[in-house]
Formats: structure tokens, sequence, C-alpha cells
């Protein structure tokens, strides 16, 4: 599907007319965007537009690195917005001219429809041509990265909130999703980072200093969002060791008790052992007391175990677990 964006040389905003009409129509500057291009539309890059070889051969291939590549007649670009359904990188393909700007894409993106339309709504960005098409284009891209992360630190600091509290596994298996999601952003974002700083630094792009600001607004934004990821990925370290310390305290907790119950019982056990045997001629067990004065003799010792234990400061040490 192709959709078209234009300004006349007589300051008239033009939408959604024919390539033939584009050839026939003087414009200051135009905006074609080819959406899930059939094969005959993929050719108009090559037979029509003329672009270089290689920058289409990027546009065909798979999943390429944000990145610029500058050409005699256009520099190319490749972004990468995110799908939030998918949490996968989607690439978006522009082409940059004097005059015209071309975006290239196989998926669905809102954020080239939200683009569109601010241009559409503001005539004073009309005069600056296709670097502001440009500019709208990037921000949106760069602009749909924040909700994303925010919704990822917003349920991580759910998550440290409740450590205290409980934890489930569920709980946790969500955190190392998140921070693959994380790992995933930061391929995305760092290169568009860099991709934001050479566009800055090149001096084919002949920015204005008015456009220099725009442009320089879009990569502090996406150094905000390298920082933001960072510090999400700590967050999720953080939780992890804090989920393995408390397993660890838990398992402390029950060898504790595991470890008294069995001592305590250990003598006892042995003395029931003991009497427990069939010999015929035992000392004791022709004494008509004898099983009364064992079982006070057992409850002294397992008494004398706990209180013990309680001088030692073994209870406390539970405690304190």
């Amino acid at each position: 599907m192709i959709r078209t964006l234009g300004v006349t040389t007589e300051h008239e905003l033009v939408q959604d007319f024919t390539l033939e009409e584009l050839q026939n129509q003087l414009f200051e500057w135009y905006w074609v965007d080819i959406s899930n291009p059939s094969i005959d539309e993929q050719n108009l890059l090559r037979d029509y537009f003329q672009f270089h070889p290689l920058a289409i051969e990027d546009c065909l291939h798979d999943l390429q690195r944000p990145k610029l590549d500058n050409y005699d007649r256009h520099t190319f670009f490749v972004l990468h917005t995110y799908n939030e359904k998918t949490m996968e990188a989607e690439e978006l393909d522009v082409f940059v001219g004097g005059n015209f700007v071309v975006t290239f894409h196989y998926d669905e993106m809102h954020e080239l429809d939200e683009a569109r339309d601010r241009l559409m709504q503001s005539t004073k960005t009309w005069k600056r041509g296709s670097m502001q098409a440009l500019y709208q284009i990037i921000d949106k891209v760069v602009d749909h990265y924040f909700p994303i992360i925010y919704k990822i630190e917003d349920y991580l600091n759910d998550v440290e909130d409740d450590m205290s509290h409980h934890q489930d596994q569920f709980s946790m298996k969500q955190v190392f999703e998140l921070r693959s999601d994380l790992l995933h952003l930061r391929r995305t974002i760092n290169p568009m980072r860099d991709l934001l700083y050479r566009m800055l630094a090149s001096s084919r792009l002949n920015f204005t200093e008015e456009e220099r600001t725009y442009f320089q607004d879009i990569y502090d934004h996406l150094i905000k969002l390298s920082e933001m990821i960072e510090s999400n990925r700590e967050l999720t370290s953080d939780i992890r060791d804090s989920h393995m310390s408390m397993n660890s305290s838990r398992m402390n907790r029950i060898m504790m008790t595991l470890t008294i119950v069995s001592t305590v019982f250990i003598p006892l056990t042995f003395i029931a052992g003991v009497y427990g045997m069939n010999f015929e001629h035992m000392p004791e067990l022709s004494w008509s007391f004898g099983y009364f004065g064992v079982l006070l003799f057992m409850f002294l010792i397992a008494g004398g175990m706990l209180v013990w234990f309680t001088y030692k400061g073994w209870f406390k040490l539970f405690k304190n677990q």
C-alpha cells in the first residue's frame, strides 16, 4: 500500500496523490510511505525512485542494524520500531533527499500515522521540508519506546515492593522474561542512539541550527532510555539476588529446625534402642519403677539440651532468620 503527502510550491498541503501526479505537479517536498509492499511496489524503489542498489538490498533483506548510509542523491536510514505485543524490533527504512522522504516497511506502524497527523495539523512545519518530516518520524519512533520501558519499570517496582511479604515462582519467571526483554530493547535503543549521534556529527545532512536542536532533543531522549534500561537491568539483578538470599534463608531455617529436632531425639532414640533389646538378664527390667525412671531421664536429657541450645543462642539465631 502506498500513501502520499506533500506540499506544493503554492504552499498547499496535498495528500493521497498518485505517483503520476507527483511527476506532473510541482512540490516543495513530499513523503511517500510504502507499507507491506507487493512485488511491483518493491520495484518502485529501483525503477521509479532509482535509489542505490545497496540501500534497496538492505530494505528487502532481514532485520538490519540501525544505521545511516550516505549516497549521491539521498541518505538512507535504517530505524527500529518496537512492537509492544511481540516485544520484537521491526525495521523501518527511510530515504531522505533534498525535497523528499520515502519510507518503506513491511509491518504496520502507528508511529508513522502519528507523524503524518502531526505534519498535517501544523502548517508552520511545512516550510521546513523533508528534514521536518524525518524529525517527526524519528521522534515518534523514539516516543513509543517510553511506554514499553515504563511498563517494565512499574512491574519491577511492584515485585520489589512485594519481596518482603511474599514471592512466587511465577513472579520470578516474569522477572527473568522482562530481563530478556530489556536486553532486546538495549540491542535496539543503543544502536538508535549511535545513529542519532552520527546524524548530528554528519556534514552531509547540513542541518540548520534549529533542526540540529530538534534532533539533539531526540538524542537526549535516547540517552535517557539507555540509562533507564541499564537501571532496570540492575533492578532485575537485585531482585534475583534478593530472591536467592530469601530462599537460602528459608532453607537455613528449615535445616536448623530439623537439626534441633534430630539432635534432641538422638540420645532418646539411643536409650529407647538399648531398652528395646531382647536380652533376658538386663538389670533395670525387673525394677517396678524402671519405665517411669527411664521416661524421666529422657525428659531431663531433652530439657537439658533445649536449655543448652538456648544458652548458646540457637533459638535467637533462628528468630533472626
